[in-house]
């Protein structure tokens, strides 16, 4: 009987795996019980956390080494991903909620500017198309930091690098610096946040919170931001994306910049319809499989994939919380959790473990 042909494509599982790690334990387990097999592991990101590694596992190319501001000040180690004259920016790497304790988190000052130092890295060492992974931001300053490390001014001096806040008081914004910098280069926002900059649906209001915006605050420095945005380009605040990150994608959008969806990009970066193609059965993954799994996330994205080539989708996940319904609608043909099978503790106390026996216990099923 011929061996069967696994793409093995998951996303991290926060907060214990990388997807690397992840794509690797998954393969192992697999291997284990049905060692005949042929596995490729193609590890994917959304466009947050883990958005170069995967990047680099797939293409290869050039890592250059970068510090760079972090969200506080803090000068902060960082990678660009260069190959074939684009480069690929993870900008969580500069300005990611986990690069803050939580007791010290105060996304009204921390600032994009390191992913703005980022940028003039990339373009300092040849870029000509950069492709930049918006998620896992702790700021919140519609990315007016990354403006002003690549030149662009306003008074109060300072300001622009001083986070969401202090937008409220500024005036004579001048972005063509910035532009003149970017002249010629293509620039492309990889997110799954189609949001807005402001009002209730935009950044401050939707992921304001989970980066530490006090509800009383809110109001306050949805405000700041669109004072920034009127003298910026009012009509680009609504535009689908711009607040990803914390508005990050909007300073990109003022940039020429174009938003692209995450998965989207990586599937096509990687190769990965192919890959689906040449395979029998897609295995993805992720910490938990959820209703959010729908919006844009890895596991959707790599299920649609896998759809188009005409191939089964399996999940292997933490935890999973959807039904049968929706997981069909997704695409997906089974889901496995981790926590059923050896329990919360163990689940997150030995993720790559577990993940290695849930593995083989799959391929218990799938394999032939």
């Amino acid at each position: 009987m011929a061996p069967v042909r696994v793409l093995i494509a998951p996303d991290k599982f926060a907060g214990t795996l990388t997807a690397v790690e992840a794509a690797q334990a998954m393969a192992a387990g697999w291997h284990d019980q049905a060692p005949d097999d042929e596995v490729v592991t193609v590890p994917m990101s959304d466009g947050g956390p883990g958005f170069v590694d995967v990047l680099s596992a797939a293409l290869g190319g050039e890592l250059l080494a970068v510090t760079v501001t972090g969200p506080l000040g803090e000068p902060t180690p960082a990678t660009v991903l260069l190959h074939e004259k684009t480069a690929y920016i993870e900008t969580s790497q500069a300005c990611g909620l986990d690069l803050v304790p939580p007791e010290r988190r105060d996304p009204e000052r921390a600032t994009t500017y390191g992913v703005g130092e980022l940028v003039a890295a990339a373009l300092e060492s040849g870029a000509r198309r950069l492709v930049l992974g918006l998620g896992g931001s702790g700021t919140n300053d519609a990315g007016a930091g990354l403006l002003a490390a690549l030149g662009a001014t306003a008074q109060p001096a300072g300001a622009l690098a001083s986070g969401g806040a202090a937008l409220a008081e500024v005036t004579d914004l001048d972005l063509e610096p910035a532009r003149a910098r970017l002249a010629g280069v293509e620039v492309l926002a990889a997110s799954d946040v189609d949001n807005p900059l402001l009002g209730l649906r935009g950044a401050t209001n939707v992921f304001g919170p989970q980066k530490g915006v006090a509800e009383e605050r809110r109001i306050p420095l949805d405000a700041a931001l669109e004072r920034f945005a009127d003298q910026a380009d009012r009509s680009l605040a609504d535009a689908k994306g711009a607040g990803a990150a914390g508005g990050l994608g909007y300073a990109l959008l003022l940039l020429g910049g174009t938003r692209v969806p995450g998965i989207e990009t990586i599937s096509a970066a990687v190769g990965l319809p192919d890959r689906a193609r040449a395979a029998d059965l897609v295995l993805t993954g992720e910490g938990s499989f959820d209703f959010q799994s729908a919006s844009g996330k890895v596991v959707s994205g790599v299920a649609s994939v896998a759809g188009e080539a005409i191939r089964p989708c399996v999940v292997l996940a933490g935890q999973v919380l959807v039904g049968i319904r929706e997981m069909r609608t997704m695409g997906v043909e089974s889901a496995y959790s981790l926590v059923d099978l050896v329990g919360r503790e163990r689940a997150l106390g030995a993720p790559r473990d577990s993940l290695v026996d849930l593995a083989r216990r799959v391929a218990r099923t799938w394999s032939r």
